[in-house]
């Protein structure tokens, strides 16, 4: 990587007389640590310091770091601290990179600048921060003054442009015409008063719909020629960038980074990751892309729209295209797409291109002296069809696992465009490679969350971020090293792990009478105060609608309100039950008595036809290794140590972990699994699980 541009700074300007610091040095981090500590108002804690040192360590040695730190360690003090020390001290600059918009929030609005202003005067200057994301994130100054056409869908949004889009409250549920007005009105307005153009500094927030009139996609933007360049919000976030010590970003931008990218992200050298156990998942979702019939049809109709060409021969595709993948199975492609719908795709990519050389300006012919919108969203379109079907229609490499989906099945109903249809999907086999080559070559990486080490090992969330051995026998595994900072909470006395041995192995069902038993017997010795974590939407609203008709305790279901506001109500009343997916295993911050129990009703094993799982299961397989260990019980494990940790918060609470299913302790991976979980007290007994529970309701 080139060195960074920032000069270095002048020996003179060493604080020599700064609190704590020798003439000419910086001081250790551990003094650091304690002087931002102290401003926040707390106490020493030996896990954050022993995680600081390390992370000084490994960029100091050139070394990669994967450190577990469990709850209440305070690991984003743990890693910016050292991340401000070496920033201003080397003129290096580190990228803070987390999956939740959340913790993203807390990162940039609270902890970073609180520890830059703690340790400013006892460092060479002060550092400067900076917030970056995807293009799409921010308004469009050009395209709310008129400059872009009456928006319609587009083809695809980029990976990761609406990065934390799942997250976003606002971007549930259907908006209507009355509404959208109202919303986009409040945009207009509030684009005069915002000095950032964040989507997150909206609140409270609207629809992606209504978003989509004011913003566009990275693709889309006009670039230097746009009229209003001075005023772009994203490229000013883009400069503050570039000059910037510390950049916070997301796990989002970090995937479009690590599929190659240039210019994503602003040249650094030293990478940390929190909440790195999301990503992996996050840098496939960036390099996955699908195709479909009202997809193709939508880049056609913006073509002759704004390109003014004719697509005769994308539409003839289009159509055939449709009719063949209409037929086909849903399922994955192992070897590749079947001859049929290869040759589909082909004619998609080869017609796609010639609409493409149409849209482009003709040879010597002066470019007008203002950009034309349109077109750009017809070109910008077009490209990306274009390269999907190119990725698809390519001959078999084993890198891509291609699939094929119907409406209503692999998780969703219906597209962006309003119909549900037949889709190509394909996605990467694995991103170790990826994340190695584009995200961490010639810089150290720093890979920290609270659920790392599972089975007691780090090994394999290690291989996820490319630092295990690639197999190809021609390479050298990066250096790194793992360790575990511990957590201030006593598990075993604050917790209970109590696993439903005498309950049958779950099948497919729902939610069978035997578990719904079981919970209706936990649930009325808690006296509510549940957080259900289950492994489908319909076993949730089994359990939940179950629960209302036997129990007499509010009892509340992810889907009947948006999810901030369900856990607000959650939290606020210690009476009530929450139930829910997958959204519930991770990120839900509940401390106090409202969650005194966390039921799981299963292992959550990956499906049986995830077709990107199952993939690398018979990857793995095929390279002598065990596919479900490293796959399945891998992914299951990581769910289970998150979901398990919405239970402990803070050293005062106390409650129950029930997993209503008896693999847990009887099949051989179960110590794999219950090894990734925090180390609660364990018991089989439902008698002691429930009389643990009434003594905690009795207290209030």
């Amino acid at each position: 990587m080139p060195p960074s541009t920032r000069p270095a700074p002048a020996p003179d300007t060493l604080d020599d007389d700064a609190p704590g610091a020798a003439p000419g040095t910086v001081p250790d981090v551990d003094a650091l640590l304690d002087v931002a500590v102290s401003r926040l108002g707390g106490a020493r804690r030996e896990g954050q310091h022993a995680m600081a040192r390390a992370v000084v360590e490994a960029i100091e040695g050139g070394e990669h770091l994967v450190v577990q730190a469990g709850t209440g360690t305070g690991k984003s003090l743990g890693y910016l601290v050292p991340a401000v020390r070496h920033a201003v001290a080397t003129d290096e600059r580190v990228v803070v990179s987390t999956a939740t918009l959340a913790l993203q929030r807390q990162v940039i609005t609270r902890d970073l600048p609180l520890v830059a202003d703690a340790v400013a005067d006892r460092l060479p200057r002060p550092a400067s921060i900076a917030l970056l994301k995807g293009w799409h994130n921010y308004l469009c100054v050009h395209k709310i003054a008129g400059g872009y056409p009456t928006d319609e869908p587009t083809l695809f949004d980029l990976p990761g442009e609406s990065a934390g889009a799942a997250d976003h409250p606002a971007a549930r549920g259907g908006t209507s015409a009355a509404a959208l007005g109202e919303q986009v009105v409040r945009l207009r307005e509030w684009a005069d008063e915002t000095s950032t153009g964040d989507r997150d500094d909206l609140v409270p927030g609207v629809s992606d719909k209504a978003w989509r009139q004011v913003s566009v996609t990275a693709l889309e933007c006009l670039g230097q020629r746009c009229p209003l360049l001075a005023e772009c919000f994203p490229e000013k976030a883009r400069a503050a960038a570039r000059e910037a010590d510390v950049v916070v970003t997301n796990h989002a931008m970090l995937g479009i980074a690590a599929m190659g990218s240039p210019g994503v992200l602003p040249e650094h050298d030293v990478l940390v990751v929190d909440e790195a156990h999301e990503l992996a998942d996050r840098v496939t979702a960036a390099a996955t892309v699908d195709l479909s019939v009202p997809a193709i049809e939508s880049a056609a109709r913006l073509a002759r729209r704004h390109g003014g060409v004719t697509t005769d021969a994308l539409d003839a595709a289009s159509a055939a295209f449709g009719t063949v993948v209409g037929a086909l199975p849903a399922e994955r492609f192992p070897e590749g797409l079947p001859d049929g719908a290869r040759a589909a795709v082909a004619a998609v990519r080869d017609a796609a291109r010639e609409v493409l050389s149409s849209l482009k300006p003709e040879t010597g012919v002066t470019k007008p002296a203002q950009p034309d919108s349109g077109l750009k969203m017809a070109q910008s379109t077009m490209l990306q069809l274009f390269e999907v079907a190119e990725r698809m229609a390519a001959d078999p490499t084993g890198h891509d696992v291609l699939w094929c989906s119907r409406p209503g099945e692999g998780g969703w109903t219906a597209d962006r465009f309003g119909e549900g249809a037949s889709r190509l999907h394909a996605a990467p086999l694995g991103v170790a490679g990826l994340i190695r080559t584009h995200l961490l070559a010639e810089r150290t990486g720093v890979f920290t969350s609270a659920t790392l080490a599972l089975g007691g090992s780090f090994d394999a969330v290690a291989r996820t971020f490319g630092l295990g051995a690639t197999g190809t026998g021609d390479d050298e595994a990066p250096r790194w090293r793992g360790i575990d900072v511990g957590s201030p909470f006593d598990y075993a006395r604050q917790g209970i792990l109590y696993v439903a041995k005498r309950l049958p192995t779950p099948g497919r069902e729902a939610a069978t009478e035997h578990q719904l038993d079981e919970i209706a017997t936990l649930v009325e010795a808690a006296g509510g105060r549940t957080l259900g974590l289950f492994s489908s939407r319909r076993a949730a609203v089994a359990a939940a609608e179950a629960m209302r008709e036997r129990l007499d305790v509010p009892v509340l279901c992810q889907g009947d309100d948006q999810l901030p506001t369900l856990v607000r109500e959650f939290a606020a009343d210690p009476d009530t039950c929450l139930f829910g997916t997958l959204s519930l295993w991770q990120g839900v911050d509940v401390p106090g008595p409202s969650c005194s129990l966390v039921l799981i009703d299963r292992i959550p094993f990956p499906r049986p036809d995830d077709p990107v799982k199952s993939a690398r299961a018979r990857a793995v397989e095929a390279a002598g290794g065990n596919g479900f260990m490293q796959v399945s019980a891998t992914h299951a494990a990581l769910l289970l140590a998150q979901g398990a940790g919405r239970l402990v918060r803070s050293t005062e609470d106390r409650g129950v972990v029930a997993v209503l299913d008896p693999r847990l302790v009887t099949a051989r991976y179960g110590t794999f699994l219950t090894r990734s979980m925090p180390p609660f007290w364990q018991t089989t007994d439902r008698d002691v699980a429930a009389g643990a529970l009434r003594r905690l309701a009795a207290l209030g």
